[in-house]
Order: C-alpha cells, then sequence, then structure tokens
C-alpha cells in the first residue's frame, strides 16, 4: 500500500479552490440586478484593509491631531494666560484717573444777551390847526434839521378868528379908555368934594354956617371917594379884559404858526402820512414820524444773578446779522434800578453812536456787557458737575483718595461754571468721574491741563 506523499497539501488546494468558486459565485449574485442588501454587506464584511493601510492612516490621524494641537489648543492657552495676568495686574493696579486744577475766572466778566435797537428819540409830528395840507417838503428817508419846515397847512377859519380876536382886543382897549376917563372925571369931582368940606368945616367951626350943611358937604366927599373906588375897579376890569383878548389872539397866532409843520429835532423822516390836498384835524391827524438816529438806544434784559453788575458807563459791545464780524461800542446809560416780578429780570438802556447810519432802528443786536470783578469766580470744566439728590457736586482728590463736595454753581458757559462755593482755589476735581465718583476711593492721579 503506497501513502500519499502530500495529504496535507491537496487538502488546502480542496479547500482555496471551494472558495475560490464560493466567492465567484456571491460576485456573480452581486453583479445580478436582482441582488438584495445582505449579500452587498456580507462582500463588505469580506473585505479586510492590510496592515500597511492601517498603520498610513494611524500615522495621518497622529499628524492631524499634532497639528491641531499645535495651531489652536496652545495658542488659546497662552492668550488665557495672558488674559489672566492682565487681570490681575490690574487688580493689583489703582484705577487712573485724570485731574484739573481748579482756577479763578477772568477779572472782566462777559454777559451776552439779545436787545432790539431802537432811536435815541422818536417822535409822531401832529397838525395843531385844522385845514387842508397845501404843501408838503419832506418825504420817508429824508434828513431833515432842527426846525426845517416840513409840510404847510391852509386854514381859512383860524384866520377869521384871528381877526376876530383883533377887534375883540380892540373893544377890550375902547373900553379901558373909557374906564380911565370915568375914573379921571371921578376924581376931579373927589377933589372938588373935599375942598368944598374942608371950607364949609370951617365955616362951621367959626359958627357961620350950621352943623347940617357942614355934615352935607363932608357927606358928599365920602360919597365921591366911593365913587373913585368903583371907578378904579372897573378900569382893572377893563384892562383885565385887555389881557384875555390879547391871550387869545396870542393862542390864535401862535396857532397860525402851526400851519407851518416844523422838525421838532434832527433827524430821519421813518414816516409820511399824508399827501397835498388832504383835510387834516388838530391834534388827531399823524403827518410825520421822526427819528433820531445819530444815536440809538438798545434794551436789554439783564437776569437777576447779574443784575448787581450792572453800572451806568458800563462798557458794551454790539453785533448785528447784517455786519458779521463787526462789533459796535456803546455803554450803559441807565439801568430800570429795579427787577421785573414777572421775568426778574433788570431793564438796561445802552446807548450806540451811529454817526454813519450803518445800524437802523427796530434791528436785532446781540449785546456784550463787559463787566469788571474784584472777587473772581472759581471755574471747573463743565463734565466735572454732578448732579444727585443731594444736589450739585463735584470729585476731588486729596493726595490719592476721592472725596466727594458740594458746591454752589454760578453762570455756566457750557464747557465751563463757575463756582460760588464749596471749593478752593487748587482743589484737584475729578472729569468725567462717573466710575471713580464714590467717597474714599483710591486712585492714581495724573494731571491734566484745564480745558
Amino acid at each position: 500500500m503506497i501513502s500519499n506523499p502530500h495529504p496535507a497539501g491537496d487538502g488546502d488546494s480542496e479547500r482555496l479552490r471551494r472558495e475560490n468558486e464560493d466567492l465567484k459565485r456571491r460576485l456573480a449574485e452581486l453583479q445580478e440586478p436582482g441582488g438584495n442588501g445582505t449579500h452587498a454587506v456580507d462582500a463588505a464584511r469580506m473585505w479586510r484593509p492590510s496592515g500597511v493601510t492601517i498603520s498610513a492612516l494611524f500615522l495621518a490621524a497622529c499628524v492631524l491631531v499634532a497639528i491641531a494641537f499645535f495651531a489652536g489648543y496652545l495658542p488659546l492657552q497662552k492668550r488665557n494666560a495672558l488674559i489672566v495676568a492682565e487681570a490681575q495686574e490690574q487688580e493689583r493696579s489703582l484705577p487712573r484717573v485724570e485731574v484739573v486744577t481748579v482756577t479763578r475766572s477772568p477779572e472782566k466778566s462777559e454777559l451776552l444777551l439779545p436787545g432790539s435797537i431802537q432811536a435815541i428819540a422818536e417822535a409822531p409830528v401832529l397838525a395843531r390847526a385844522d385845514g387842508y395840507m397845501v404843501r408838503r417838503m419832506a418825504d420817508i428817508g429824508d434828513t431833515v434839521r432842527a426846525g426845517q419846515p416840513l409840510a404847510e397847512i391852509e386854514a381859512p377859519e383860524l384866520d377869521e378868528q384871528i381877526r376876530q380876536s383883533k377887534a375883540a382886543l380892540q373893544q377890550a382897549q375902547a373900553g379901558v379908555n373909557q374906564a380911565l376917563s370915568n375914573l379921571k372925571r371921578g376924581q376931579s369931582d373927589t377933589e372938588l368934594a373935599r375942598i368944598t368940606a374942608q371950607r364949609f368945616a370951617s365955616l362951621a367951626a367959626q359958627g357961620v354956617i350950621s352943623r347940617q350943611d357942614n355934615d352935607r358937604y363932608r357927606s358928599e366927599h365920602e360919597s365921591q371917594v366911593a365913587a373913585v373906588q368903583s371907578l378904579q375897579d372897573a378900569v382893572a376890569v377893563q384892562q383885565s379884559n385887555v389881557g384875555a383878548a390879547e391871550a387869545s389872539l396870542a393862542r390864535l397866532e401862535k396857532l397860525k404858526s402851526y400851519q407851518v409843520v416844523k422838525a421838532p429835532f434832527e433827524g430821519v423822516i421813518t414816516v409820511r402820512n399824508v399827501d397835498v390836498g388832504a383835510l387834516v384835524n388838530a391834534g388827531n391827524t399823524l403827518l410825520f414820524r421822526i427819528a433820531q438816529t445819530g444815536t440809538l438806544r438798545t434794551y436789554v434784559n439783564v437776569p437777576q444773578t447779574y443784575a448787581t453788575s450792572i453800572r451806568p458807563g458800563q462798557p458794551a459791545r454790539l453785533t448785528v446779522v447784517d455786519h458779521p464780524g463787526r462789533e459796535f461800542p456803546g455803554a450803559v446809560a441807565r439801568t430800570a434800578k429795579a427787577l421785573d416780578s414777572a421775568t426778574r429780570t433788570l431793564l438796561v438802556e445802552i446807548h450806540v453812536p451811529n454817526p454813519a447810519g450803518a445800524l437802523l432802528p427796530g434791528m436785532y443786536a446781540r449785546v456784550n456787557l463787559v463787566s469788571g470783578r474784584q472777587d473772581s469766580p472759581l471755574l471747573i470744566p463743565g463734565d466735572a458737575l454732578i448732579v444727585r439728590g443731594e444736589g450739585a457736586m463735584v470729585a476731588t482728590v486729596s493726595g490719592d483718595t476721592v472725596h466727594l463736595k458740594k458746591i454752589e454753581i454760578g453762570r455756566d458757559y457750557g464747557d465751563r461754571i463757575e463756582v460760588r462755593s464749596g471749593l478752593q482755589d487748587g482743589d484737584l476735581v475729578i472729569p468725567n468721574a462717573a466710575d471713580v465718583a464714590r467717597e474714599g476711593v483710591k486712585v492714581e492721579v495724573v494731571r491734566a491741563e484745564a480745558k
């Protein structure tokens, strides 16, 4: 009996052949259209990657992890460490604040107020005589002198009244003359009665005539004396009538002089209200309006806070939009010396020379009042003011500690504020102190120039 020299090798070959045929069969099933997913899953499970592939994939994954670590994690850790270090540094350090030194305001104070320009003198020119306008010698915009004729009025009724008044004066003078003549005759009769009475008194003393005759002549003398006194009173009455007639005539002649309307002062005609032929009534008809513009006046209302600093003679400067960049000098002429109870303001009149006529009455102006102050108030930046329920206050620094101080504010210039009380010259205040506006906070001081 001869044995097989390779019994194991034949078995392996057979096994490999069967596996090969099984793989071909499954591959044929997968390629068929009606093949289901179960065979695909089985075929996938049959695939096994090689060791080289697995090693390459593992190496690639390690490289990607290393790259991600160095590109993201390490910088993130470094940044976090820096932030933590800065936070710790800020916790250990004090907040830095800028401070401004409190200073005095300028010795000269300026107050800007609105005002309205008016003529220094303005008057309506009315008719003083009834009649018709027969002539006009001035018009709107004309510059006239004092006493210059402006118009002429024809008043025939006034002429008749003057003639009547002259006749009444002549009658009164004739009455005076007649009364004087009567007085002279009465005085002559009185003198004759006096002499006769004296003569008969002498005869009566000698017993030549009776006492009754003496008494009669003495009575006649006394009667003549009384008559002379009456005649003197009559003369006085007639003289009074003459005076009344003369006054009436003078009044009418004065009214006649008003038939020529004249300018009351030097100025400019701003209104002309009538034409030739117009009927004018005395005291009612406005003929012209004249304004004196050589010097103008401006009224401003000064608030109560600054009323005590306004004095007559105080300089002022006016600006108007019609003349940009130009200032017109003036001075305070007078004040009302009393506040308006409704507005709590002081009425101030300012005179401004206007020789060239650049300013016109009725213009709107801005008035800058300049006044000197002996005790100038303190100034702080406007953003240093803190307003709370306790009132106005500021944050100051003493050494390295913050202190809150209450203050009384004065004028507000916008970027600066005057302080009346609560601070001293040289104090250090903190602008924009919202973050450190707490009593006793420790800070690091950085000096800054006041704005």
